[in-house]
Protein backbone atom coordinates (compact mmCIF):
# COMPACT_ATOMS: atom_id res chain seq x y z
CA UNK A 1 0.00 0.00 0.00
CA UNK A 2 1.21 3.34 -0.60
CA UNK A 3 2.05 5.77 2.02
CA UNK A 4 -0.31 8.22 0.62
CA UNK A 5 -2.95 5.69 0.39
CA UNK A 6 -2.08 5.08 4.03
CA UNK A 7 -1.99 8.59 5.37
CA UNK A 8 -5.65 9.17 3.50
CA UNK A 9 -6.94 5.77 5.78
CA UNK A 10 -5.31 6.82 8.79
CA UNK A 11 -6.71 10.57 8.60
CA UNK A 12 -10.62 9.26 8.30
CA UNK A 13 -9.42 8.14 12.09
CA UNK A 14 -8.10 11.49 13.51
CA UNK A 15 -9.89 13.14 16.42
CA UNK A 16 -8.88 16.59 16.81
CA UNK A 17 -9.00 18.63 20.07
CA UNK A 18 -11.72 20.76 18.79
CA UNK A 19 -14.02 18.14 17.77
CA UNK A 20 -13.39 16.09 20.68
CA UNK A 21 -14.87 18.94 22.74
CA UNK A 22 -17.20 19.30 20.78
CA UNK A 23 -18.67 15.59 20.72
CA UNK A 24 -17.99 15.98 24.71
CA UNK A 25 -19.98 19.01 25.09
CA UNK A 26 -23.06 16.96 22.95
CA UNK A 27 -22.93 14.42 26.10
CA UNK A 28 -24.17 17.41 28.33
CA UNK A 29 -26.81 18.90 26.50
CA UNK A 30 -26.76 21.67 28.83
CA UNK A 31 -23.04 22.76 28.57
CA UNK A 32 -22.52 26.22 27.45
CA UNK A 33 -19.84 25.80 25.22
CA UNK A 34 -18.02 28.50 26.68
CA UNK A 35 -14.99 26.01 27.88
CA UNK A 36 -14.37 24.95 23.87
CA UNK A 37 -13.66 28.58 23.38
CA UNK A 38 -11.35 28.78 26.27
CA UNK A 39 -9.25 25.85 24.91
CA UNK A 40 -9.19 27.30 21.51
CA UNK A 41 -7.37 30.08 22.37
CA UNK A 42 -5.02 28.15 24.72
CA UNK A 43 -4.64 26.11 21.37
CA UNK A 44 -3.70 29.04 19.53
CA UNK A 45 -1.32 30.46 21.78
CA UNK A 46 0.58 27.00 22.65
CA UNK A 47 0.87 26.64 18.82
CA UNK A 48 2.58 30.00 18.73
CA UNK A 49 4.95 29.17 21.49
CA UNK A 50 6.00 25.96 19.90
CA UNK A 51 6.70 27.64 17.46
CA UNK A 52 8.65 30.13 19.12
CA UNK A 53 10.64 27.15 20.74
CA UNK A 54 11.14 25.35 17.74
CA UNK A 55 12.99 28.17 16.63
CA UNK A 56 15.04 29.23 19.90
CA UNK A 57 18.10 28.06 18.90
CA UNK A 58 18.09 30.14 15.76
CA UNK A 59 16.76 33.71 16.62
CA UNK A 60 17.86 35.95 20.04
CA UNK A 61 15.02 34.64 22.38
CA UNK A 62 17.23 32.72 24.51
CA UNK A 63 19.09 33.53 27.82
CA UNK A 64 17.90 36.02 30.52
CA UNK A 65 15.95 38.40 30.01
CA UNK A 66 17.17 40.64 32.24
CA UNK A 67 14.50 40.88 34.87
CA UNK A 68 13.12 38.52 37.76
CA UNK A 69 9.44 37.47 38.44
CA UNK A 70 7.20 37.71 41.38
CA UNK A 71 9.47 34.71 43.36
CA UNK A 72 12.61 36.43 42.35
CA UNK A 73 14.15 34.09 39.81
CA UNK A 74 15.57 35.26 36.85
CA UNK A 75 13.36 35.16 33.81
CA UNK A 76 14.02 34.11 30.68
CA UNK A 77 13.23 35.86 27.12
CA UNK A 78 11.20 32.90 26.34
CA UNK A 79 9.59 33.35 29.49
CA UNK A 80 8.18 36.47 28.66
CA UNK A 81 6.78 35.61 24.92
CA UNK A 82 5.34 32.80 26.47
CA UNK A 83 3.13 34.85 28.94
CA UNK A 84 2.79 37.78 26.34
CA UNK A 85 1.04 35.09 23.87
CA UNK A 86 -0.90 33.34 26.57
CA UNK A 87 -2.08 36.66 27.79
CA UNK A 88 -2.78 38.33 24.32
CA UNK A 89 -4.79 34.79 23.46
CA UNK A 90 -7.04 34.51 27.14
CA UNK A 91 -7.88 38.36 26.68
CA UNK A 92 -9.62 37.92 23.35
CA UNK A 93 -11.67 35.14 25.36
CA UNK A 94 -15.07 36.51 25.82
CA UNK A 95 -15.35 34.16 28.93
CA UNK A 96 -12.87 35.28 30.80
CA UNK A 97 -12.42 37.24 33.81
CA UNK A 98 -9.61 37.06 35.15
CA UNK A 99 -6.04 35.84 34.60
CA UNK A 100 -3.53 34.37 37.13
CA UNK A 101 0.10 34.35 35.85
CA UNK A 102 2.92 32.94 37.39
CA UNK A 103 5.02 35.88 36.20
CA UNK A 104 2.68 38.62 37.49
CA UNK A 105 2.54 39.51 41.16
CA UNK A 106 -1.22 40.46 40.54
CA UNK A 107 -4.25 39.35 39.46
CA UNK A 108 -4.85 40.30 35.73
CA UNK A 109 -8.20 41.59 35.43
CA UNK A 110 -9.86 41.12 31.94
CA UNK A 111 -12.42 43.87 31.10
CA UNK A 112 -15.15 41.44 30.27
CA UNK A 113 -18.62 42.23 31.85
CA UNK A 114 -19.92 38.24 30.68
CA UNK A 115 -16.79 36.34 31.64
CA UNK A 116 -17.32 33.70 34.39
CA UNK A 117 -14.12 31.84 34.44
CA UNK A 118 -10.98 32.30 35.79
CA UNK A 119 -7.64 30.74 34.61
CA UNK A 120 -4.53 29.75 36.53
CA UNK A 121 -1.01 29.98 34.40
CA UNK A 122 2.27 28.93 34.31
CA UNK A 123 3.33 29.80 30.58
CA UNK A 124 6.44 28.39 30.62
CA UNK A 125 7.60 25.60 33.00
CA UNK A 126 11.21 24.36 33.53
CA UNK A 127 12.35 27.83 31.89
CA UNK A 128 15.77 27.32 33.80
CA UNK A 129 16.09 24.55 31.25
CA UNK A 130 15.29 26.34 28.03
CA UNK A 131 19.16 27.12 27.20
CA UNK A 132 20.18 23.13 27.26
CA UNK A 133 17.13 22.12 24.73
CA UNK A 134 15.65 20.45 27.70
CA UNK A 135 11.51 19.93 27.45
CA UNK A 136 9.51 22.33 29.10
CA UNK A 137 5.36 23.22 29.00
CA UNK A 138 2.60 25.33 30.00
CA UNK A 139 0.34 24.34 33.08
CA UNK A 140 -3.08 25.73 33.62
CA UNK A 141 -6.30 25.46 35.43
CA UNK A 142 -9.95 26.94 34.96
CA UNK A 143 -12.00 27.85 37.94
CA UNK A 144 -15.66 28.86 37.94
CA UNK A 145 -15.83 32.48 39.66
CA UNK A 146 -17.76 33.11 42.47
CA UNK A 147 -19.23 36.60 42.67
CA UNK A 148 -22.16 37.53 40.20
CA UNK A 149 -21.21 37.96 36.76
CA UNK A 150 -20.57 41.43 35.96
CA UNK A 151 -19.03 42.65 39.13
CA UNK A 152 -15.38 42.75 39.79
CA UNK A 153 -13.44 40.18 40.44
CA UNK A 154 -12.42 39.24 43.83
CA UNK A 155 -9.32 37.44 45.32
CA UNK A 156 -12.15 35.04 47.02
CA UNK A 157 -12.76 34.29 43.42
CA UNK A 158 -9.38 33.64 42.91
CA UNK A 159 -7.95 31.89 45.39
CA UNK A 160 -10.40 28.85 45.54
CA UNK A 161 -9.08 25.15 46.72
CA UNK A 162 -8.10 22.68 43.94
CA UNK A 163 -11.27 20.64 44.63
CA UNK A 164 -13.13 23.34 42.67
CA UNK A 165 -11.31 23.42 39.42
CA UNK A 166 -13.38 22.80 36.49
CA UNK A 167 -10.45 21.82 34.12
CA UNK A 168 -6.82 21.68 34.32
CA UNK A 169 -4.02 20.49 31.70
CA UNK A 170 -0.96 21.03 30.12
CA UNK A 171 1.30 21.43 27.18
CA UNK A 172 4.38 19.63 26.64
CA UNK A 173 7.35 20.76 23.91
CA UNK A 174 9.89 17.77 24.00
CA UNK A 175 10.23 15.01 20.60
CA UNK A 176 6.68 16.17 19.75
CA UNK A 177 3.99 18.70 21.45
CA UNK A 178 1.17 17.26 23.55
CA UNK A 179 -2.06 18.64 25.01
CA UNK A 180 -2.86 17.02 28.28
CA UNK A 181 -5.95 17.98 30.11
CA UNK A 182 -8.97 16.73 32.12
CA UNK A 183 -12.34 18.28 32.73
CA UNK A 184 -13.29 15.52 35.37
CA UNK A 185 -14.00 12.83 33.31
CA UNK A 186 -10.64 11.35 32.58
CA UNK A 187 -7.21 12.75 31.20
CA UNK A 188 -6.83 12.89 27.61
CA UNK A 189 -3.62 13.78 24.89
CA UNK A 190 -3.49 15.28 22.42
CA UNK A 191 -0.90 15.38 19.60
CA UNK A 192 -0.10 18.53 17.98
CA UNK A 193 0.22 17.11 13.58
CA UNK A 194 2.18 19.81 12.04
CA UNK A 195 0.98 18.42 8.88
CA UNK A 196 -2.89 19.48 9.59
CA UNK A 197 -1.76 22.47 12.37
CA UNK A 198 -4.22 20.90 14.73
CA UNK A 199 -3.83 18.64 18.23
CA UNK A 200 -5.25 15.00 17.37
CA UNK A 201 -6.17 12.22 19.80
CA UNK A 202 -3.17 10.48 20.44
CA UNK A 203 -3.96 9.21 24.39
CA UNK A 204 -6.90 8.49 24.96
CA UNK A 205 -8.45 7.68 28.87
CA UNK A 206 -4.55 8.03 30.37
CA UNK A 207 -4.36 5.91 33.25
CA UNK A 208 -1.51 6.07 35.72
CA UNK A 209 -0.08 2.89 36.69
CA UNK A 210 -0.39 1.84 40.39
CA UNK A 211 2.98 0.66 40.40
CA UNK A 212 6.23 2.14 38.81
CA UNK A 213 9.84 2.31 38.76
CA UNK A 214 10.64 5.50 38.96
CA UNK A 215 11.38 8.42 41.77
CA UNK A 216 11.90 11.70 40.81
CA UNK A 217 13.50 14.02 43.23
CA UNK A 218 15.89 16.44 43.03
CA UNK A 219 18.69 14.52 44.86
CA UNK A 220 21.29 18.01 45.06
CA UNK A 221 19.05 18.23 48.28
CA UNK A 222 19.56 15.20 50.23
CA UNK A 223 21.38 17.04 53.07
CA UNK A 224 18.24 19.71 53.98
CA UNK A 225 15.52 16.70 53.51
CA UNK A 226 13.74 15.54 56.21
CA UNK A 227 14.73 12.06 58.08
CA UNK A 228 11.69 10.20 56.83
CA UNK A 229 12.29 11.99 52.69
CA UNK A 230 15.85 10.47 52.92
CA UNK A 231 14.66 7.50 54.74
CA UNK A 232 12.32 7.03 51.23
CA UNK A 233 14.85 7.96 48.94
CA UNK A 234 17.41 5.57 50.36
CA UNK A 235 14.91 2.75 50.24
CA UNK A 236 14.36 3.63 46.31
CA UNK A 237 17.91 3.33 45.78
CA UNK A 238 18.06 -0.18 47.78
CA UNK A 239 15.13 -1.58 45.67
CA UNK A 240 16.15 -0.68 42.46
CA UNK A 241 13.74 2.16 42.00
CA UNK A 242 15.55 4.29 39.47
CA UNK A 243 15.96 7.60 39.75
CA UNK A 244 15.19 10.67 36.86
CA UNK A 245 14.99 14.17 37.53
CA UNK A 246 14.70 16.28 34.50
CA UNK A 247 13.72 19.58 36.74
CA UNK A 248 10.97 20.33 34.85
CA UNK A 249 7.91 19.58 36.68
CA UNK A 250 5.68 19.12 33.23
CA UNK A 251 8.37 16.68 32.03
CA UNK A 252 9.03 14.56 34.79
CA UNK A 253 5.27 14.65 35.22
CA UNK A 254 4.09 13.13 32.25
CA UNK A 255 7.06 10.46 31.96
CA UNK A 256 5.83 9.03 35.33
CA UNK A 257 1.88 9.55 34.20
CA UNK A 258 3.08 7.47 31.58
CA UNK A 259 5.44 5.05 32.52
CA UNK A 260 4.53 4.80 36.75
CA UNK A 261 6.33 6.45 39.21
CA UNK A 262 6.39 9.22 42.09
CA UNK A 263 7.73 12.82 42.00
CA UNK A 264 8.41 14.29 44.94
CA UNK A 265 9.65 18.21 45.79
CA UNK A 266 8.96 18.36 49.75
CA UNK A 267 9.74 20.95 51.97
CA UNK A 268 13.82 21.49 52.66
CA UNK A 269 15.76 23.49 55.78
CA UNK A 270 15.71 26.09 53.39
CA UNK A 271 12.40 26.15 52.08
CA UNK A 272 10.02 24.45 54.16
CA UNK A 273 6.78 25.06 52.18
CA UNK A 274 8.85 23.65 48.96
CA UNK A 275 9.00 25.43 45.90
CA UNK A 276 6.41 24.57 43.70
CA UNK A 277 3.58 27.00 43.73
CA UNK A 278 -0.28 25.41 44.32
CA UNK A 279 -2.14 27.46 42.20
CA UNK A 280 0.12 27.05 38.88
CA UNK A 281 1.44 24.04 39.27
CA UNK A 282 0.05 21.73 42.08
CA UNK A 283 -3.53 22.03 41.39
CA UNK A 284 -3.90 21.22 37.82
CA UNK A 285 -1.44 18.29 38.07
CA UNK A 286 -3.18 17.12 41.38
CA UNK A 287 -6.39 17.14 39.42
CA UNK A 288 -4.74 15.49 36.33
CA UNK A 289 -3.27 12.49 38.60
CA UNK A 290 -6.30 11.52 40.06
CA UNK A 291 -8.51 11.39 37.23
CA UNK A 292 -5.96 9.11 35.95
CA UNK A 293 -6.02 6.86 38.79
CA UNK A 294 -2.70 8.12 40.84
CA UNK A 295 -2.44 10.50 43.85
CA UNK A 296 -1.60 13.85 45.24
CA UNK A 297 -0.35 15.16 48.43
CA UNK A 298 1.55 18.08 50.58
CA UNK A 299 2.63 15.11 53.05
CA UNK A 300 -0.28 15.89 55.23
CA UNK A 301 -3.21 16.72 53.22
CA UNK A 302 -4.41 15.77 49.57
CA UNK A 303 -3.10 18.70 47.38
CA UNK A 304 -6.74 19.25 45.99
CA UNK A 305 -7.88 20.00 49.49
CA UNK A 306 -5.28 22.76 50.53
CA UNK A 307 -6.77 26.20 51.07
CA UNK A 308 -4.73 28.80 49.50
CA UNK A 309 -3.94 32.24 51.54
CA UNK A 310 -2.36 33.78 48.67
CA UNK A 311 -1.69 33.64 44.54
CA UNK A 312 1.98 32.48 44.88
CA UNK A 313 2.01 30.13 47.67
CA UNK A 314 3.85 26.73 47.66
CA UNK A 315 3.15 23.66 49.02
CA UNK A 316 5.12 20.35 49.20
CA UNK A 317 4.10 17.81 47.17
CA UNK A 318 4.41 14.36 46.68
CA UNK A 319 2.35 12.62 43.20
CA UNK A 320 2.02 9.91 41.25
CA UNK A 321 1.35 6.35 40.69
CA UNK A 322 -1.27 5.52 43.83
CA UNK A 323 1.00 2.45 45.50
CA UNK A 324 3.71 4.47 45.16
CA UNK A 325 2.73 7.78 47.19
CA UNK A 326 1.10 5.30 49.37
CA UNK A 327 4.03 3.59 50.19
CA UNK A 328 6.36 7.01 50.47
CA UNK A 329 3.87 8.12 52.64
CA UNK A 330 3.65 5.12 54.68
CA UNK A 331 7.97 5.52 55.24
CA UNK A 332 8.45 8.89 55.53
CA UNK A 333 5.85 8.75 58.86
CA UNK A 334 7.35 5.25 59.74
Amino acid sequence: MSHKRENMINRKNVITLSQFIAEEQLKHPSSSGNLSKIFRDIKLAAKIVNRDVRKAGLVDILGEHGSTNIQGEEVKKLDVIANEEFMSSLKQSGDICAILSEESEEIIHVKNSRGKYIIAIDPLDGSSNIDANVTIGTIFSIFKRKSPVGDAVTKEDCLQKGENQIAAGYILYGSSTMLVYTTGSGVNGFTLDISIGDFCLSHPQIKSPKHGKICSVNIGNYKDFSSGIKHYIDYCNEKGITGRYIGSFVADFHRNLIKGGVYMYPGTLKQPEGKLRLMYECNPMAFLIEQAGGKATTGDIRIMEVNPKELHQRVPIIIGSSNMVDNAMSLINS
